[in-house]
């Protein structure tokens, strides 16, 4: 569990630079990325693999972020992004019209679990605070998303839905919604997440996902 006096929230969903640079214009916001010079350096994880591993980035600008000290430290950056975009191929049949994945999808998401718990298990990253989650559009709104299902579903005070992709006030609208985050249980170990996410039937974020947005 974090202990830094900062409350660190990465930003998962559709956003672009303009919204993380409206976001440090309150004076309590900073922005923490990979630091230029770890991300010209190839690790010892990304050399043995022949590429860096998808939790890398996130670790390392989650580390960024404890060494910060404002109110809230954005990460644009998550370890757990290429296990989210893995889960949501599951459901995905080719073409995109949602359902169970196509052969291989289910393969592909174990593995990568498999890396961001062995990383994670290797204390190379932690969670963060919260997860605050743009909300795609309307017409996209119930398709299969890890943090607004399974995790959402373990911990709803963790995860926070704050406006809709490209709407006017964007920035304004996620600042609404770090102020008014609330407090709650930690996460629970990462294997149990993943158990989470590995049992959450994707069908059902239709009628959920509908109501956030």
């Amino acid at each position: 569990m974090r202990r830094e006096s900062s409350t660190v929230v990465v930003v998962a969903g559709e956003f672009g630079d303009g919204l993380l640079a409206g976001l440090t214009q309150s004076p309590n916001v900073s922005v923490a990325r990979v630091p230029d010079d770890a991300a010209g350096q190839p690790s010892a994880d990304e050399v043995a693999a022949g590429h860096r591993p998808g939790w890398e980035a996130g670790a390392l600008a989650l580390r960024e972020a404890a060494r910060r000290r404002s109110t809230y430290v954005i990460v644009p950056d998550d370890p757990l992004a290429e296990v989210a975009a893995a889960w949501r191929a599951m459901w995905e049949l080719p073409g995109g019209s949602g359902g169970p994945g196509g052969p291989g999808a289910a393969a592909k998401f174990e593995e990568r679990a498999a890396e961001a718990l062995a990383a994670w298990r290797d204390k190379r990253f932690e969670l963060p605070d919260y997860y605050l989650v743009v909300a795609p559009p309307l017409q996209a709104a119930a398709a299969p998303d890890l943090y607004l299902g399974p995790l959402r579903a373990v911990r709803p005070r963790r995860v926070a839905v704050a406006g809709i992709a490209d709407s006017a006030g964007q920035a304004g609208q996620l600042l609404d919604t770090l102020r008014s985050l609330e407090h709650g249980p930690w996460w629970p170990p990462l294997d149990e997440l993943l158990d989470a996410a590995r049992h959450f039937y994707a069908g059902g974020l239709a009628e959920t996902q509908s109501s956030l947005v």
